[in-house]
């Protein structure tokens, strides 16, 4: 059993969770959100709701258990909405978020907002800066 967590498990386990940690926090940051979020529980599942487009007392849904499934799965589909991602997509952020967030997070997906609204203003901006 001691072999188990030996020094080189140990390792990559530590490597791993270090790489979800910068996937939650590149996610956050491609939605304008501080990176450093990512890390201060039960505040990163307030600026999750954030990036959703939910109301912020959505963040006391995502904290009762067993009800907090179904709302995670909603919050889920929706920031993968915000990022141009499928609802399949949202179900992965939602079941499997360990592997879909630092996907999201690393790959070329930008943040669009929950209706398109950030991209739509990041266009004016451009617009009157012409």
């Amino acid at each position: 059993m001691e072999d188990l967590f030996s020094g080189g498990m140990m390792i990559f386990i530590l490597l791993l969770f270090v790489f979800i940690i910068a996937g939650f926090w590149k996610t956050f940051e491609k939605a304008g959100q501080p990176g450093w979020a990512a890390i201060i529980p039960i505040y990163n599942y307030y600026i999750l709701t954030k990036i959703a487009g939910k109301p912020g007392w959505w963040t006391l849904l995502l904290c009762i258990p067993y009800l907090s499934f179904v709302f995670f799965i909603i919050v889920s589909l929706d920031v993968a909405k915000a990022f141009g991602k499928s609802s399949g997509f949202g179900v992965g952020l939602g079941i499997l978020g360990f592997i879909f967030y630092p996907i999201l997070g690393f790959s070329n997906a930008q943040y669009i907002g929950p209706n398109g609204e950030y991209a739509m203003s990041e266009d004016i901006n451009a617009i009157g800066n012409n």
